[in-house]
Formats: C-alpha cells, sequence, structure tokens
C-alpha cells in the first residue's frame, strides 16, 4: 500500500528477514545438531546446578558470627546462586559453539541460544539478586531490554539509531543515547557514592574516642568529599569538558547572593558548630523561644531536636550562632536540679534537712559520690501556712520527661515524711465573726 506508515515497512522487513532465517534452520541438518546440542547443554546444566546447589549453599553459609567479614563475603557470593544455572548452560552452549563450527563450519543456531542463556542469566540478576529498588528499576527498564536486543540481533541497530536521534537544547544538543549513557552511568555512580558515603559513615561514627563534634564533622567532609568525586568521575566518563561549566557556577554564585544566602548561612553555621563542638548530637538544649529537646541528627542546613513526647523540631543551624541556646550538654554529665516542699511548723525542722538527705540519697540515680554532689536539702522560706524547704540534687543525664527525676524524688521525700510523722501542710483560714451589729454579703 503507497500510504503504508514507513516503520511498518521496516517491521515487516524484519519479519521477513527472521522468517527466512528460521526456515534455513529447519531444513539445515546443521542446524539440527545445533538444536540438539543446545537442549544437551541445557539439561546438563540443570543436572549439575542441582547438585551444586546444596553443596554450595552449605560452604558459603557461615556457620558462627555473620558480622565477620569473611562471613559477609561469603554470605555475599550466596546471592548470586541463581545465576549458577544460566550461567552454566551458556557455558556448555559455547562449548558446543566450537564443536559445530569445526564440524559443519557454522555456529548460528548454537549462538543465538547462547545469547537466549545469557539473557536468562541477566533477566535472573535483574529480579532475584537486585535488591535496591534504584538499581531494580535499571534493571528492568535498562538492562533487560538491551539484553533482549542483544538476543536477537537489534542492539548494534538500536543503538545507532539512538545515537543519531538529536535532541536540540537551546545551543546544546544531545543524542538520546547519551542522555540514557548518562542517566544510567549517573544513578550507578551516585548510588555507589551513597553506599559508599554510608559505609563510611557508619566506620566514622563507631571510633567513639573522637569527640561527637568530630566525628559529625569527618562524616560531612567525608560526604562532600565522595558526592564531589563521583560527580568529576561521571563528568569525566561522559566527556564533559569541565571548564564549559564555569557559567553554571557563576550562576550559583549569584544565587548565592540573593536567593540561596539563607541556605549559604545555614551551611557556614553548621561546620563552625561542629568545628566548635558548642552543640552536638546527644546534647540536650533549651532554645530562645522555648523549645528544648535532645539533638539527635546535625544536617548540612539544621539540627534535629527531639522533645521528651517524640516530637522532632527542625532548627536551622544559624540559630545556634545567633540567638540565645542553653546547652545542658550531653547525656554522660551531672546536672541539678530542685524538689520543693513544705512542712507544718509542728513539726521538728531542724531535723528535716537529716531525714530528707538520706532518704533521697538511696535513690540510685541521685550522685553522692562526691561532696558537691550530695544531696542537699536547704529550708527557703517560712510560709504561710508551714515551712517551705527544697531539695537539691544531682543526676547523670536530664530530667526531661523521659527520665523522671523529680517526681522519683519528690514521692521518696514523701515517705520519708510520713515514716517519721512529719506533717505536710494545707491552707488554714481564720474567719472571724463580728458582733450582732455586722451585716454579711
Amino acid at each position: 500500500m503507497e500510504n503504508r506508515p514507513q516503520i511498518v515497512d521496516t517491521a515487516l522487513d524484519y519479519l521477513n528477514q527472521g522468517w527466512e532465517i528460521a526456515e534455513g534452520w529447519l531444513l539445515s541438518p546443521a542446524a539440527w545438531s545445533q538444536f540438539g546440542l543446545l537442549v544437551v547443554a541445557y539439561l546438563a546444566a540443570r543436572y549439575t546446578d542441582k547438585k551444586l546447589e546444596p553443596f554450595l549453599t552449605r560452604i558459603l553459609t557461615p556457620n558462627g558470627d555473620r558480622n565477620h567479614p569473611i562471613a559477609k563475603v561469603r554470605l555475599f557470593a550466596l546471592i548470586f546462586l541463581p545465576l549458577t544455572m544460566p550461567l552454566l548452560a551458556w557455558a556448555f552452549t559455547a562449548m558446543g559453539e566450537q564443536v559445530t563450527r569445526s564440524i559443519f563450519g557454522s555456529g548460528a543456531v548454537i549462538a543465538f541460544g547462547k545469547r537466549v542463556f545469557l539473557f536468562l542469566a541477566v533477566r535472573a540478576f535483574a529480579r532475584e539478586i537486585i535488591k535496591d529498588p534504584f538499581l531494580k528499576l535499571l534493571g528492568k527498564y535498562i538492562l533487560i531490554p538491551m539484553a533482549a536486543l542483544y538476543t536477537v540481533g537489534l542492539l548494534d541497530l538500536v543503538t545507532t539509531k539512538l545515537d543519531e536521534t538529536v535532541v536540540p537544547l537551546g545551543n546544546m544538543s544531545f543524542s538520546l543515547l547519551f542522555a540514557i549513557r548518562f542517566a544510567v552511568l549517573g544513578g550507578v555512580i551516585f548510588w555507589l557514592g551513597r553506599w559508599s558515603n554510608d559505609q563510611t559513615a557508619q566506620a566514622i561514627k563507631k571510633q567513639e574516642e573522637m569527640r561527637p563534634a568530630t566525628r559529625e564533622l569527618a562524616v560531612k567532609a567525608a560526604e562532600i568529599a565522595i558526592f564531589g568525586a563521583a560527580f568529576l568521575i561521571l563528568m569525566n566518563i561522559m566527556g564533559v569538558n569541565l571548564t564549559s561549566l564555569a557559567v553554571l557556577g557563576g550562576a550559583i554564585g549569584v544565587g548565592l547572593g540573593f536567593g540561596l544566602q539563607q541556605i549559604a548561612s545555614n551551611f557556614i553555621s553548621g561546620i563552625i558548630l561542629l568545628l566548635e563542638g558548642q552543640a552536638t548530637v546527644g546534647d540536650y538544649v533549651e532554645l530562645d523561644g522555648g523549645e528544648s529537646g535532645t539533638i539527635v541528627k546535625m544536617t548540612a542546613r539544621a539540627a534535629i531536636l527531639e522533645t521528651f513526647d517524640g516530637k522532632w523540631i527542625v532548627v536551622p543551624n544559624e540559630h545556634f550562632i545567633t540567638t540565645r541556646v542553653v546547652n545542658y550538654s550531653d547525656a554522660g554529665s551531672a546536672n541539678r536540679y530542685e524538689a520543693p516542699f513544705s512542712v507544718s511548723y509542728k513539726a521538728d525542722i531542724e531535723a528535716v534537712p537529716d531525714i530528707i538527705e538520706k532518704a533521697v540519697a538511696e535513690l540510685d540515680f541521685v550522685l553522692s559520690d562526691t561532696e558537691e554532689h550530695m544531696p542537699d536539702c536547704e529550708l527557703r522560706a517560712f510560709g504561710d501556712s508551714g515551712v517551705d524547704f527544697a531539695l537539691e540534687f544531682w543526676v547523670n543525664g536530664i530530667d526531661d520527661g523521659r527520665n523522671k527525676f523529680t517526681p522519683r524524688v519528690m514521692m521518696q521525700i514523701w515517705k520519708a515524711l510520713k515514716a517519721n510523722d512529719i506533717e505536710i501542710p494545707y491552707p488554714h483560714r481564720v474567719v472571724e465573726m463580728l458582733g450582732d451589729g455586722a451585716k454579711s454579703s
């Protein structure tokens, strides 16, 4: 038909070529022998895989500590067991191809079968072995289609067409093949960068001899170095001239001067915090606005505070530099708190301090190792209804709601007063009744 699209004619042409090849294979004795070798290679691979899989599983499965480096290597190798059967079939087919080419002088059928087994190995790798969501997406939409095109012998043709298809973008232009390569290589390189960064961060955080602030600074420096190197490697592989990025650098500088100066300020403030150690992960801080919590994470832009009721507060790093912040230090430092109470005027107020100090010192969380940290009960005032005291006590950590130190101390005070028959006063009011001439309202 005259009005038939060009793509339909091309597809029909390929179908005719495929039919001619298939017809030639069906009528050729050499082709039938190659089909037989493919079946033999497949059955041999199935049999060998059935025998090898229990042995390899037993050898590669660690018996002891799975966190040992050698155990981790064995577990990593164990992941690739699904590839054993298709790779064995591919290897047996490759040996069969050498035999058929030496006998018949041709091996097109068995070469096609070898590509099919390779495709099965690639599909098993993408579907069963890759667990990362991003890499699994690349395997599903990039790796498997490429393997399928290679199997049917169209990979070079499709690659050429993609390379010839140019996409204009202003004063720039690039081919679809370049875009696909850039996306795949960029994704893989930055995925490796993320994985390397996670491993490096874990290794640094295990160095307990380093100060927390130093560890956080080392983690941030490693992150910048890893992703910076990943960017340079990607540009070098793709052949992008880095000098052409000077214009982009100028644009970023202008952006920092206008719209991104707040982000830049927070970034520099975060570096200052990590260098000076004024606030770091694990510190309990109280902000100028009244919010308080434990710093659980510090990023390049902000610090994350977790309150005692589990809420997270995102605080820009700049606030720690430009505003007043009370730092109660990390969880291992000693802090002093007060527990106020009152006793009746009928009580022996001289005996009260000794009774309360001894009772509170029995609590396991109250510090009493030094004279400075001993519980101290002080007379504060003579109130309207009773004598006001306050007990000062020291504990390791923060009384932030999770560590309810003060309520437990108050309960201990109440038990001590009750055990010694010391009355806790309540308000008294004296009502004077005037004479008969008084009027009530």
